[in-house]
């Protein structure tokens, strides 16, 4: 078994907590930050380039709730103090003029945008050569490879991705952290290089689920720890355990993983029911690809009409074949879609939340793929909040992420049942009931 290059990830709260009490300062926390980088990312490839010294120095003397959190940013976001090249080679050295919306907020939230992460080509399929910290020989997921990486490393404690199948949820699965991809639309995706313009959604990653609960509290300036369950009683919560049409597809180990979170969360005191899913959220997860492809032909219509032969292999498939999508088919897909979203809201008729499988499995032994988005892509169509638990694992000792997801708009929800799970599955066995 290759070497682990896992370290327990930096609490965002804690450095949070340090600089506010005085024990540390912004600078000293980035110059941590970029120690770890500089010790461990040569095993691990998550960074693509980091800030020049400059941009760390005034970060070090920023203030703010996020002062002295270093971040990782997926290489698709624009940032004005660096290249942003989106995995490919059309955009080599290419220097924007400005930040992405979600840059610019972190900074103005006191965060060190301390460097660049791996992206698959435009968010898409060919892989990084970034590997996954806890088992190098598996993939860490893609498209937000270097993000998911750099946090399950222990190099920073918060890192962007973006989601447009499974980009955010998935690798988060694969490496062991948690991960947020919320409501449509809650985070910006301006300066976000689009590859569908009615899919992408900006993600966040960080060691645990508290810690994304407070960057986007901080980032945002909504307060989305609002809706908190308890820390001992889940009483009164009602948790659906989604039984999908694509269940099958699924690995023994996944389902065993979604069945130990809702095993805890019942003996925590919340009422478990069975959801099966119904024909037209089906319909809408078929119909994600046709609304993929059709848009990302438009979406990047120059790089595929003049730079086709400079296109990984897997990018050029995706825009090949979306190229014959004919707008019927897209204008029925939009439908389906539609349709998809009533039916997800009604879900939450009966229950509070739902769990689910992050992913078909543990991360394949590949380095060649970045896994399959077959249990994200119908929340990424919906627009439904998501957030990765991580904790659990299969017996060789990979992650086996669990989702938790929500009502549109219900954001803190999503991240209090998840905060809750998470820290059920971290508990002794003797503190749990």
């Amino acid at each position: 078994m290759p070497d682990r290059h896992d370290v327990p990830a930096p609490r965002l709260a804690t450095i949070v907590a340090a600089v506010a009490q005085g024990r540390s300062n912004p600078a000293a926390e980035i110059a941590a930050a970029r120690a770890r980088v500089a010790a461990g990312d040569a095993a691990i490839g998550a960074f693509l380039r980091l800030a020049p010294e400059e941009s760390l120095a005034a970060a070090g003397a920023a203030t703010g709730p996020l002062a002295g959190v270093a971040v990782g940013v997926k290489d698709i976001y624009d940032t004005r103090d660096m290249a942003t090249e989106h995995g490919s080679p059309v955009y080599r050295d290419h220097r924007p003029v400005a930040d992405a919306s979600l840059v610019s907020m972190a900074r103005l939230a006191g965060a060190a945008i301390l460097g660049k992460t791996t992206t698959t080509e435009f968010a898409s399929l060919d892989p990084t050569p970034t590997r996954n910290p806890r088992n190098l020989a598996h993939t860490p997921g893609g498209s937000s490879s270097g993000s998911a990486a750099a946090v399950a490393a222990g190099m920073v404690p918060l890192a962007f991705g973006s989601q447009t199948g499974g980009s955010v949820i998935r690798p988060a699965s694969f490496c062991g952290v948690a991960a947020f991809k919320p409501s449509f639309r809650l985070l910006p995706t301006i300066g976000m290089k689009t590859f569908s313009y009615t899919l992408d959604t900006a993600g966040l990653f960080a060691a645990t689920v508290a810690d994304l609960a407070f960057a986007a509290s901080a980032i945002t300036g909504r307060d989305l720890s609002g809706e908190r369950v308890r820390d001992d009683d889940a009483s009164g919560l009602t948790v659906g355990v989604y039984r999908s049409a694509v269940d099958d597809a699924v690995e023994p180990m996944m389902h065993d993983a979604v069945a130990e979170a809702a095993r805890l969360l019942e003996a925590s005191g919340a009422r478990l029911v069975t959801v099966e899913e119904p024909g037209a959220l089906a319909e809408a997860r078929d119909a994600h690809g046709t609304v993929q492809g059709y848009e990302a032909v438009l979406d990047l219509s120059d790089e595929f009409r003049n730079h086709r032969q400079r296109l990984g292999p897997k990018l050029g498939a995706i825009l090949d074949q979306g190229a014959t999508i004919a707008p019927a088919a897209y204008d029925e897909a939009r439908r389906a879609a539609r349709i998809g979203r009533k039916a997800a809201s009604a879900l939450f008729e009966t229950v509070d939340v739902l769990i689910a499988p992050s992913a078909l499995g543990p991360a394949p032994l590949t380095l060649e793929s970045t896994g399959d988005a077959l249990m994200n892509k119908l929340w990424t169509l919906t627009g439904n909040p998501v957030v990765n638990v991580a904790g659990i694992a299969s017996a060789a000792g990979l992650p086996l992420g669990v989702s938790v997801v929500a009502r549109f708009g219900r954001d803190a929800l999503a991240l209090s049942v998840a905060t809750r799970l998470e820290r059920l599955i971290d508990a002794p066995i003797s503190q749990q009931k």
